[in-house]
């Protein structure tokens, strides 16, 4: 089979630490060039990773015709550019989330990609891990009744983030909690139920220290049938990472829910159900990566010519919710989608 040739604009921590060796342990996918606009910094990766080509600038990478498809680490406010670009160049993309800063930016970038006819994927790995198919599963068997509501949390505290300036502590680098950790219970509520949200309440604590951006927020986006995910999201406290389904008789855990760690002790999900006794078992899954998966399903839509189970439409969805919920949290009401 053709392996893809993907090409790396930046050399971000994320595509050192986790997406680069997914691509390099892929069945579709070969790492075939790196790009920096530090070429020191582009020839120090590629000599850990043994990447064959540097380039100095990202424009010399979209010019190479040998590349198919190019991964987007780069920080928030330069996905829209450099998506646009890649398509422009004929390539496909995998871009970091957040997609884009708000949902007309995210328009932009997917009219540009049909137009060019190439894929746009967004990169939140988490949805490709088989625990969720697994989960989806058991609800649609009704085990744990009819779905009431959703919780999820994602915060984390990094220091050296804070003292080295990290972008996320950057407004005008579209820096912030929600876009970078609150996509994640977002997408996973949307996921799970197959359903839009018809409202977002959203209360935050935006930093005068780091630019106004939301270091901390927590909120409620209301679904059908009175269902609710209540969700927070933060880059300035104490770790957390999980998702709870609570069903009509029963009750889905997931104690790592967007991080994928290779641990069997934290790849597991638990089922509780309700009675007399109260019933509980917990449900092993498979030790892989995520990011791999995520790779190997947007390469065999490259070359297979297969719709994405996650296209760019869904992340155009998204982010009108994250609009909303941002909306919600400067004005203080609620927002209705």
């Amino acid at each position: 089979m053709r392996k893809i040739r993907w090409g790396i604009l930046g050399s971000a921590s994320i595509a050192k630490r986790a997406v680069i060796p997914g691509i390099i342990q892929s069945e579709t996918g070969e790492v075939a060039a790196i790009a920096s606009r530090s070429i020191e910094s582009a020839k120090e990766v590629a000599e850990e990773f043994e990447i064959p080509v540097t380039y100095g600038s990202y424009e010399a990478l979209l010019a190479d015709n040998s590349i198919d498809a190019v991964y987007i680490p780069l920080p928030n406010h330069l996905h829209k550019e450099w998506t646009i670009k890649a398509a422009d160049a004929g390539k496909h993309i995998l871009c970091e989330k957040p997609l884009a800063l708000n949902a007309n930016e995210a328009q932009e970038m997917v009219n540009a990609c049909n137009q060019a006819g190439v894929i746009l994927a967004e990169a939140l790995m988490y949805r490709y891990h088989p625990r969720y198919s697994m989960i989806r599963d058991i609800i649609q068997s009704g085990e744990i009744g009819d779905i009431r509501s959703i919780h999820g949390a994602f915060t984390f505290n990094n220091p050296m983030n804070r003292i080295n300036g990290n972008f996320r502590y950057k407004k005008e680098f579209g820096g912030g909690s929600m876009y970078d950790v609150g996509v994640y219970p977002i997408t996973a509520a949307r996921m799970i139920l197959g359903q839009e949200p018809q409202a977002a309440t959203v209360h935050a604590l935006f930093s005068e220290e780091y630019e106004d951006v939301d270091i901390m927020a927590a909120g409620v986006l209301e679904f059908d049938h009175g269902v609710a995910l209540s969700f927070d999201c933060s880059i300035w406290a104490g770790a957390r990472n999980t998702l709870d389904i609570i069903g009509s008789d029963g009750r889905i855990e997931v104690p790592s829910a967007f991080l994928t760690k290779q641990d069997k002790t934290d790849n597991i999900f638990v089922i509780t159900m309700d009675g007399r006794n109260e019933v509980r078992r917990e449900i092993e899954v498979p030790l892989v990566s995520d990011y791999t998966l995520q790779v190997d399903v947007v390469g065999r839509a490259i070359l297979n010519e297969k719709n994405l189970p996650y296209p760019s439409s869904d992340s155009l969805l998204n982010m009108k919710v994250v609009d909303a919920c941002l909306k919600s949290a400067k004005e203080r009401r609620r927002v209705e989608l």
